[in-house]
């Protein structure tokens, strides 16, 4: 999945079967200067979403064909993660207690207090642009890693794994001087200020990382 950018203008998708509904919620979300987009069913959604970021959807939990609980668990099972608020006029505790396990912002109730629901809608805004933030950074780390050589690689593995140049010269059977021109290097190249900075982005690889 191509990683948005951290800037990319974002909307808040709204899904409910109801026009009323979708009519208010895209006056009430415009008039906080975010930008609205409604459908009426998941279908309607998927066939006509446009080129705008999701930053944030509201989905009603009972709409026509795929429900909008089935629909979050396709997203959570397909690993798309955006952030949800749930509205539902005839939920119960079982339905609120899946969809808040799921990883759900939050679950309202039908006739939605406007401010409570507003106020769901910003924290899954923040929630998506700190993730899409995180994901540019890690990008950008993976990118780095790969212009680093295969024995820079080793370097960094043994460096992030708390080895003195001493040791990690033993290990590789290169000498020390050696050890201090490629670690310098896997410092510059991973743009690391310090020790614990290149621990910390040896890290965030995640699957990527040297296996130790």
């Amino acid at each position: 999945m191509e990683v948005a950018r951290e800037d990319d203008p974002a909307a808040v998708v709204v899904i409910d079967d109801d026009a009323e509904v979708r009519e208010t919620l895209e006056d009430l979300i415009s008039s906080v200067g975010l930008e609205a987009e409604t459908f009426a069913s998941v279908q309607h959604f998927l066939e006509r979403s446009g080129k705008r970021h999701p930053g944030c959807l509201v989905l009603d939990v009972r709409l026509p064909g795929k429900s909008g609980l089935d629909f979050f668990d396709d997203l959570v099972k397909a690993n798309v993660h955006l952030p949800v608020v749930f509205i539902s006029g005839h939920a119960d505790v079982p339905m609120s207690v899946r969809a808040m396990k799921a990883g759900a912002v939050e679950f309202l109730t039908k006739p939605v207090r406007h401010q409570d629901l507003l106020d769901a809608i910003q924290l899954a805004m923040t929630k998506d642009r700190e993730r899409r933030s995180g994901e540019r950074r890690l990008a950008d780390i993976r990118i780095r890693y790969d212009t680093l050589t295969e024995r820079e690689r080793e370097v960094m593995k043994w460096v992030a794994r708390g080895r003195s140049n001493k040791q990690i010269a033993a290990e590789l059977g290169i000498s020390t001087t050696t050890v201090k021109l490629h670690r310098g290097q896997v410092m510059r190249k991973m743009n690391a200020a310090n020790l614990a900075d290149l621990v910390r982005i040896a890290d965030g690889l995640g699957a990527s990382r040297p296996q130790v």
